[in-house]
């Protein structure tokens, strides 16, 4: 009896489970830290409800003349999200870890960092929505800069 309630209550989680949704987004902003600077990136995410996880990279060119080092990050996270837009905007807060490579002259260093975050996914026209996002990054012992603030917006694609 015990195992047939067991394959009920599964049935059941997998019928009201929602779908998983993909979305695509790449993006442009501003390193702030320790001078502005271009930065380039792009992130692929998947989400349920209100839960979603994010592969991401990013890169900032370095400026010698600033002493601000180069820095290419690829981090994962996790997003908590709103389920739905209210009124064209899904706030969310993100929070993770990955790698680092801050690079400066002859000094690079390569380690472990941690970020986290928030934003906003403003609807559009059908699956394309702007993000908007602000990020601080925790960078390892060796880096140069640590926290690294970093803003951005991006088109995103609701797949």
């Amino acid at each position: 009896m015990t195992r047939l309630r067991q394959l009920a209550a599964a049935a059941v989680l997998l019928l009201i489970a929602a779908p998983a949704r993909a979305d695509l987004t790449g993006f442009i902003g501003a390193n702030m830290t320790p001078a502005n600077r271009q930065v380039l990136g792009g992130a692929l995410g998947i989400g349920l409800l209100v839960i979603g996880f994010e592969g991401e990279y990013a890169f900032t060119p370095d400026d010698p003349t600033a002493n601000a080092p180069s820095l290419t990050t690829g981090m994962g996270n996790l997003l908590l999200q709103t389920p739905v837009a209210i009124f064209r905007l899904q706030p969310y807060f993100t929070t993770g870890a990955g790698l680092y490579r801050e690079t400066l002259g002859t000094h690079q260093d390569t380690s472990f960092g941690f970020n986290s975050g928030g934003g906003v996914k403003v609807s559009l026209i059908g699956p394309i929505r702007l993000r908007v996002d602000y990020r601080v990054f925790k960078l390892g012992s060796g880096a140069l800069n640590s926290p690294v603030h970093r803003i951005y917006a991006g088109l995103n694609l609701k797949l």
